[in-house]
């Protein structure tokens, strides 16, 4: 066969692959995993997980290994936070100082480390814009760093506000930071980047219930800012405007108390999803504060968790419906990142049984 038919043949035997029908993204789970481990009773079904390249790359072929040879088979090295955005999950990798980005649609596995301006050293959280603008919490560069789609480095702030800052996000216009190292929440102007004011505020001192000892984590809703506070072993809830509204939890090792509380979430009925790193599991909690279950576990079983640090909610769900137990409806994701173990990034489903017609 002489070089021209060669070509020919690789051309048409890549346009086959690139056709070809997306795989399941990484292996399917039987028997199924619940929390409660009751079937009709379950809330929580643990649904699949990411740690390798090969969790979402096709196999590759011997024909192809013996043209381009073997892919690299990559790996989330040491993972914190955990977001997932038009098909995209983003995986802060402290392990790399950058972001591993797995593209679901595209079946990619690539990393993200910026270089120059815009390198990062332990970029702990991240959160995603509607124009897949990239904001990073670095906690060793005490900045926030922004990335346009494209991952160009645009702008950073917060350095003269900030101490440590391990967390970041958005709503109605505004950025709130939560600065670990400085105890204390910061809020700018979005798009300027303007500082605007920080909570606690002025008058709140140590041994006020509305202190930060050592704020890890914050998510929002249309109602509070909830910030998980290690330093005293609870989640505390504040308005937008910095007003202490109560504590949830305590420290203690009974159920609804927390040794490391880090990664906190919470979804449209205002149930609260927190993650303990001792406990290795995620207790979750009612609008009341009450507790109604928690998964997980330092188990080293799927499903399980070793050392996991952040959480997050979407209820984009189609890519998951696949690992669904056909006996209930899902009606969001909940992805966890693990710092060590197999299973770097889980993935559940809140679910709910289906009615009987």
């Amino acid at each position: 066969m002489n070089y021209f038919y060669k070509i020919l043949l690789l051309i048409f035997i890549s346009s086959i692959i690139s056709c070809a029908p997306i795989k399941k993204i990484a292996d399917n789970t039987s028997p199924k995993i619940f929390y409660p481990n009751i079937q009709d009773s379950a809330r929580i079904q643990f649904l699949t997980h990411f740690s390798y390249a090969t969790d979402i790359r096709k196999k590759q072929s011997s024909f192809s290994k013996s043209i381009t040879g073997e892919n690299q088979d990559f790996e989330i090295r040491k993972p914190y936070g955990v977001e997932y955005k038009n098909n995209k999950i983003y995986v802060n990798d402290i392990g790399i100082g950058g972001l591993v980005i797995i593209d679901l649609k595209n079946e990619t596995f690539n990393s993200f480390v910026p270089r120059g301006n815009g390198s990062l050293q332990m970029p702990l959280n991240s959160f995603i814009d509607q124009e897949e603008n990239v904001y990073i919490a670095d906690i060793e560069k005490n900045i926030v760093k922004k990335y346009n789609k494209g991952g160009n480095y645009i702008a950073s702030f917060g350095r003269a506000e900030n101490k440590g800052p391990s967390d970041v996000t958005i709503l109605n216009n505004k950025i709130w930071v939560c600065d670990s190292k400085g105890n204390k929440i910061t809020v700018y102007e979005e798009g300027t980047n303007k500082f605007l004011y920080q909570f606690p505020k002025e008058d709140v001192r140590p041994g006020n219930e509305a202190w930060l000892y050592m704020a890890t984590n914050i998510i929002l809703n249309e109602k509070s800012i909830y910030v998980s506070d290690m330093g005293s072993g609870s989640i505390k809830e504040y308005s937008h405007e910095g007003d202490f509204i109560r504590s949830i939890g305590s420290f203690g090792k009974n159920l609804g108390q927390f040794v490391r509380p880090k990664g906190i979430a919470i979804d449209k009925e205002e149930n609260l999803f927190v993650v303990d790193g001792s406990f290795s599991n995620v207790q979750l909690f009612n609008k009341e504060g009450q507790l109604l279950l928690y998964f997980g576990g330092a188990t080293g079983d799927k499903g399980g968790m070793y050392l996991p640090t952040t959480i997050s909610i979407s209820y984009d769900t189609a890519n998951f419906e696949q690992y669904v137990d056909p006996k209930y409806n899902l009606k969001y994701l909940i992805f966890v990142a693990n710092q060590y173990g197999p299973y770097k990034i889980n993935i559940y489903g809140r679910v709910e049984l289906k009615t009987e017609n």
